[in-house]
């Protein structure tokens, strides 16, 4: 083991936090209240849950399941399943009333993949995920987090698990913007690894001087990875804002890092669009962000203008040029691939469309050529990783020739669970095929698509974030919720597009769509199709799903997600049947099956007998259960 690291593992760095406890992690509730949690309560916390645990009969290896939104929840849970040695599997909390019968049917497929033996949750989200729970066939029960913060139970172990580099840490789902979900084996030894890759040779963090701030979901890798686990591993304290607070209101995010004089943060690309969209000048005045030794922005591809107006934006409240830091990364490399420097600003790389569309080939020209690409520079990969271009036959690129990034060091994963062939397919050879377009010039790196997602049109590659960024800078498109993808045409693929709106005038919008990427991308769109707010699918991190989208798009129902048809009850409708499952799904499976074809909804007045039904029955049986 290299000597650089400072603890073995992440459990060596919560068992070393004794005593230490005038840091640590403070959570902000919606109300703006704080919880502190110092190092030493962390490691007090993971001991008595992981004793809870143990009184189930878990044991090293086992897989837990978790769908626990609150951070202060989440953390001491995550923690102390890491410190009894089980296996985290960490899990978005349903975000939406209405789509709670997809969200359910994610729940159940990556519960079955990843076969957990318990499932943890608050006791108020444990009465609509019973009915999801009851499908498992792994699950023997449900934990709920008030249990968890009980004392512990007599006779249980809270000592610390004994690991190795290669023991599974935690499964990390992949948020499934291209496919379905799967799970990467993240260990103790590629965590370790990019921990320290994050926070030693990207960011230089310094124990006493750094404080990171963050609302991004901590059941996602740059939230669980980059401000959970790296930070604790590094002693740098963060401040955690939740996440449906920033998604309510943006501005809390920059009013919080003046407030807490943070110096580090991370966010996809649409966050740094939200804020300058958001921000009032009245507000701003009162906001000091010259402290400010990071904005790192990665997840998403990176908008060189929403960038650039961003360090324009809130220049005047202390913003320096170069604390912007668009970087590259994914789950499959545990975390971060490439970070620019600290002393550098924002570069971009202008190419010829032309070249890159029919040679695969990045061709620098002026800036105020016509004919033009813009990607933004993510800079160079760590000490001891490497990042190469190749072709589809596994041929290794020079600069500026286009084709698929790949990965490999101490960083990467092991695989996905159970999941033997993908595994060979995308780690194969010692390398990590990470799906992505992209080019180097002199080691640095330039993402410009996802393989999967690209569209060709007449022989031509059309990267589609190129053509929803154009449509997202259109009045009545709301920002981020376009999609772009292609179709069967006659004798070409043709484009089509898919925004989200609550225009008054459809036709006029359709028309401003077409024209704007027919001028800015010489491409003619075959078809325009406008959805209500908030009913194109997403991932659990909040990315478009193109390829679900395309996919609704040929079966007629895209925008349909969710019960809208049943009006403005719908999610009430939705949560109660759920709430019925759920109690249903702790008995008879026979049970559960009559109540669930007895609640098949055709209308509102069918909806509500049905649900009466249903109460009337659980309420005799509960009589039954007295008896």
């Amino acid at each position: 083991m290299p000597n650089i690291y400072r603890f073995s593992n992440l459990i060596h760095a919560l068992d070393e936090s004794k005593g230490l406890t005038e840091s640590g992690y403070t959570f902000l509730d919606r109300d703006q209240q704080e919880t502190f949690m110092s190092w030493d309560t962390l490691r007090q916390e993971a001991m008595r849950r992981a004793a809870h645990f143990r009184k189930y009969g878990l044991n090293k290896g086992d897989r837990l399941a978790m769908v626990v939104p609150d951070g202060e929840d989440f953390v001491p849970t995550f923690l102390a399943a890491v410190w009894a040695g089980l296996v985290p599997v960490p899990m978005y909390p349903p975000l939406s009333l209405g789509k709670l019968d997809s969200y359910l049917d994610t729940f159940v497929a990556i519960c079955s993949r990843a076969e957990p033996l318990y499932l943890v949750t608050p006791g108020k989200l444990q009465q609509v995920l019973w009915s999801g729970a009851a499908k498992v066939k792994s699950l023997k029960g449900i934990i709920t987090t008030e249990e968890l913060k009980e004392p512990a139970p007599a006779g249980a172990s809270q000592d610390p698990a004994q690991v190795t580099d290669d023991d599974l840490c935690f499964l990390q789902f992949t948020s499934g913007s291209t496919s379905t979900p799967k799970g990467v084996e993240v260990t103790h030894g590629s965590l370790r690894a990019n921990a320290w890759a994050i926070m030693r040779d990207g960011l230089q963090s310094e124990e006493g001087r750094d404080r990171g701030v963050s609302w991004l979901p901590l059941y996602h890798d740059m939230g669980l990875i980059g401000f959970v686990i790296s930070p604790l591993m590094h002693r740098i304290p963060v401040t955690f804002i939740p996440t449906m607070s920033f998604v309510r209101g943006a501005n809390i995010w920059l009013e919080t890092i003046s407030r807490h004089k943070g110096t580090i943060t991370f966010a996809p690309n649409f966050a740094y669009a939200l804020a300058v969209k958001r921000a009032k000048p009245e507000r701003m005045k009162e906001w000091d962000l010259s402290q400010m030794r990071v904005f790192g922005c990665g997840a998403e591809p990176i908008n060189a203008q929403v960038m650039r107006t961003f360090v324009d934006t809130f220049k005047s409240c202390g913003l320096k040029p170069e604390a912007l830091l668009p970087c590259y990364g994914m789950a499959e490399a545990t975390l971060a691939i490439s970070f620019i420097g600290l002393d550098q600003t924002l570069s971009t790389d202008v190419i010829d469309s032309d070249r890159y569309q029919t040679d695969h080939a990045a061709e620098a020209v002026h800036v105020d050529s016509k004919k033009k690409l813009e990607f933004v520079c993510c800079g160079k990969t760590f000490p001891d990783h490497e990042v190469g271009v190749f072709d589809e036959k596994g041929t290794r690129l020079k600069d500026r020739q286009v084709g698929e990034l790949w990965v490999k060091g101490p960083s990467v994963c092991r695989g996905y669970y159970k999941d033997p062939q993908t595994t060979e397919r995308t780690f194969g050879g010692g390398w990590l095929r990470t799906g992505d377009l992209g080019y180097l010039v002199d080691g640095n790196v330039y993402v410009s698509g996802r393989k999967k997602d690209l569209i060709i049109v007449n022989g031509r590659n059309y990267d589609p974030q190129r053509i929803e960024w154009i449509v997202d800078d259109l009045p009545e498109v709301r920002k981020g919720s376009s999609v772009a993808f292609s179709r069967p045409g006659a004798s070409s693929e043709e484009l089509v597009v898919v925004v989200e709106t609550r225009t008054q005038n459809p036709d006029a919008l359709k028309e401003r769509v077409s024209q704007a990427v027919t001028e800015q991308m010489q491409l003619t769109v075959a078809d325009v199709v406008l959805c209500e707010v908030g009913s194109l699918p997403k991932t659990s991190s909040g990315k478009l799903q193109r390829a679900k989208t395309r996919q609704q798009y040929l079966d007629g129902t895209v925008g349909k997600e969710g019960t809208r048809t049943l009006g403005g009850n719908a999610e009430k409708v939705t949560l109660a049947k759920h709430v019925a499952l759920s109690l249903l799904g702790r008995g008879k499976k026979r049970a559960q099956r009559l109540v669930e074809h007895s609640l098949s909804i055709r209308s509102m007045g069918d909806a509500v007998s049905k649900l009466k039904l249903a109460s009337e029955y659980m309420q005799s049986r509960m009589k039954r259960a007295r008896r």
